[in-house]
């Protein structure tokens, strides 16, 4: 979610506000957020703690109820994406951070046809390195191998 919200924004944006939308968007639990309403969406759009953009407001509101479908179907959200992801973590080789790649792509088409909106690979990749699938870290970097 946050990640879509940063879409053409700096990241030090979003993580100035994390904790204001943490509190608007109820602890990022997908089910309250699928049952958001007009009134949820007004109410976001006059809070000033967070980033007041329709189009992510609504993303966000419709990808938890994309999320809320697939779970009341029985399909994990998480072992769809990590099987797509090859179900183990991915180091990068090199220490060089792309922004996006192939993988990243197939992701974001994958997303894109289940309905979900502010995915493309860009922003995919960043959720892969934030969820753990990508290794980004330098090689000599003590991290690297935790």
């Amino acid at each position: 979610m946050l990640e879509g919200f940063q879409a053409g924004l700096a990241w030090i944006t979003v993580l100035r506000k994390r904790e204001a939308f943490r509190e608007a968007f109820h602890h990022f639990d997908p089910a309250k957020v699928a049952a958001f309403k007009t009134a949820d969406i007004n109410r976001l759009l006059d809070n000033p703690g967070i980033i007041r953009s329709r189009a992510k407001i609504e993303a966000t509101i419709q990808g938890a109820r994309i999320f809320e479908q697939m779970r009341s179907s029985d399909e994990d959200f998480a072992r769809f994406a990590w099987k797509l992801a090859g179900g183990k973590p991915i180091k990068n080789k090199t220490g060089e951070l792309p922004v996006k790649t192939a993988l990243s792509e197939e992701i974001s088409a994958a997303l894109k046809k289940r309905g979900f909106k502010f995915v493309g690979p860009v922003i995919v990749y960043a959720w892969m390195q934030a969820s753990g699938m990508v290794n980004d870290h330098d090689p000599r970097c003590f991290r690297r191998n935790a």
